[in-house]
């Protein structure tokens, strides 16, 4: 399993948001380095973000969610165009999870499992 995986839902739709461009970065040096890019699939996931092997240096990490682009396939209107969300990792040996709860005025998150 990808050391960082995600899964995005749109609570306002109650299912998995499909489709939804995301892409990871790492701070380097000051500036974001990216890492992957992908999109969610029919499920809300974004499986084999990173290789399953890799180990990942400790830092910060970026991943951005294009709610814009996901709202628009929908011709759903929403207030938010991007949901960007700073993570610092800080053990390079655990899995993180960072799902994204979305709707089109709303969004939250938190570190899963």
């Amino acid at each position: 399993m990808s050391p960082i995986t995600t899964h995005v839902l749109d609570t306002a739709l109650g299912r998995p948001a499909a489709g939804v461009p995301i892409q990871l970065d790492i701070l380097d040096l000051g500036a974001w380095q990216e890492l992957a890019r992908g999109a969610t699939d029919a499920d809300g996931r974004l499986r084999g973000m990173l290789p399953d092997d890799l180990t990942l240096a400790p830092g910060l990490y970026r991943i951005t969610f294009d709610t814009g682009a996901y709202f628009d396939s929908l011709s759903i209107r929403g207030f938010y165009p991007y949901v960007s969300i700073v993570f610092e990792i800080l053990h390079s040996d655990q899995h993180y999870h960072v799902p994204l709860l979305i709707s089109p005025y709303g969004y939250s998150t938190y570190r899963g499992s």
